[in-house]
């Protein structure tokens, strides 16, 4: 029996009277006769990556018969992706990009999947040769995927392979966010970011995890705020580089904030001032948006190469902060998946769903990972009103996306911050 999922094929394997589901090539046998069809909702089952051909050569017969708008000549990125660009990495999909690599790069780690409210969630489970190592969550945002950490979980894993400290290691647990990437899209409303953190946290119980460390950026950043404000007899610590938060009411906003903080601040409103479109777009009709993106592989890449462009540290050029096989490995991810629509709907359920739980306050000790191109800065008084801020780093260069932009000094914090934590530093 096949089931699909997505774009991606599904092969049922049967342990007992349980079903779990692993992505595997080719037919399944038929069920022996009396089978029970049933799924055991806390199995954690073995995941691998293998997108049938059938979807790779549609999405290559969509890029060949791909027609482009026109651009007013010299205007470059000011009305949105660059019609230059985006023809240049579309060629370059459509002809030099190897899907095939990246998975092999994906599946050189540990994946699994469990049925978690309803919602089958898709995680990177990656431990490290040392058993004392400390346990760490680490969440993406949007338009991001696991894919912006395959290039750091080594290093976190066994930091002395690359001349590191072997008690600096992490456990990592990477869940991809309900309705991303190879994690099922939920089918009832209400999956904001609180929900998912309830998720994780139910995540982490399920491995074995009573305490562990929360790192996150853009979504991860908001998820992780509200797994440390609920959880904090189980969140030991949270890293985090996207830190929000305004004044406090009633107090001078300038108090405390220095003349370099004010200048970065007005630099990045200014900066995102005629980015945030899409937040619109995403949090009012995003069943509309997705009609286009899921049907036109030009059109998704359009959409969040913008993105990795407007919000990196990159001079002017998205190449200068990113490869073409890194953008692409990405996007493909959210095109084989489909899941672009179900993943812009977060936008939607964050306006909409109540929280129940709201965080006034983070308790548990905080750590900012400031990056200058950051969409938002938030200056580090008034972070200090919301989080229980104990380390505050200003990076010298990157932006949105720390994991890709700037992973030694993303790695070398998150290291520094847990090892205050453990009282080695």
């Amino acid at each position: 029996m096949k089931r699909q999922h997505r774009g991606v094929r599904v092969q049922i394997l049967r342990i007992g009277t349980t079903v779990g589901f692993v992505l595997a090539a080719g037919a399944c046998a038929e069920p022996p006769p009396g089978a029970t069809e049933t799924i055991d909702p806390d199995a954690i089952r073995p995941f691998t990556v293998d997108v049938p051909g059938e979807v790779l050569a549609d999405l290559n017969d969509r890029l060949e018969r791909t027609r482009l708008p026109d651009q007013i000549p010299e205007t470059g990125w000011a009305y949105g992706t660059d019609g230059a660009y985006l023809a240049e990495l579309l060629e370059y999909w459509r002809d030099d990009f190897d899907w095939r690599a990246h998975e092999r790069e994906l599946n050189a780690f540990d994946h699994f999947k469990t049925v978690i409210d309803g919602v089958d969630l898709h995680f990177i489970h990656q431990r490290s040769p040392n058993p004392d190592a400390t346990p760490l969550l680490l969440i993406h945002g949007w338009p991001g995927s696991v894919f912006e950490f395959t290039g750091i979980i080594d290093r976190l894993t066994e930091p002395e392979s690359g001349g590191g400290d072997a008690r600096d290691a992490f456990h990592l647990v990477i869940p991809s966010l309900p309705g991303f990437g190879f994690s099922d899209a939920p089918a009832e409303t209400g999956w904001g970011p609180e929900r998912m953190a309830d998720a994780f946290a139910t995540l982490m119980d399920r491995l074995g995890y009573e305490t562990y460390g929360v790192q996150g950026g853009d979504w991860g950043g908001i998820i992780g705020r509200s797994l440390a404000g609920n959880y904090p007899g189980n969140v030991m610590g949270f890293h985090t580089n996207f830190v929000l938060g305004g004044p406090s009411p009633g107090i001078d906003p300038d108090a405390g904030v220095t003349d370099e903080e004010r200048a970065l601040r007005a630099e990045r409103v200014e900066a995102f001032a005629e980015g945030s479109a899409y937040q619109e777009i995403q949090g009012t009709k995003p069943q509309s948006l997705g009609v286009g993106l899921n049907d036109s592989p030009a059109g998704l890449a359009a959409w969040i190469v913008e993105k990795f462009h407007g919000w990196s540290d990159n001079g002017g050029h998205v190449e200068d902060a990113f490869t073409k096989d890194q953008l692409l490995a990405n996007i493909t991810l959210y095109w084989v998946t489909e899941s672009i629509t179900s993943s812009a709907r977060i936008y939607y359920e964050f306006r909409h769903a109540p929280t129940r739980r709201p965080v006034s306050y983070v308790s548990v000790p905080t750590a900012g990972a400031i990056f200058p191109k950051e969409i938002y800065f938030t200056p580090r008084a008034w972070a200090e009103a919301r989080y229980n801020i104990v380390r505050w780093t200003v990076m010298p260069s990157g932006g949105h996306f720390a994991a890709l932009e700037e992973p030694d000094l993303l790695v070398d914090d998150v290291r520094a911050f847990f090892g205050e934590l453990r009282g080695r530093r």
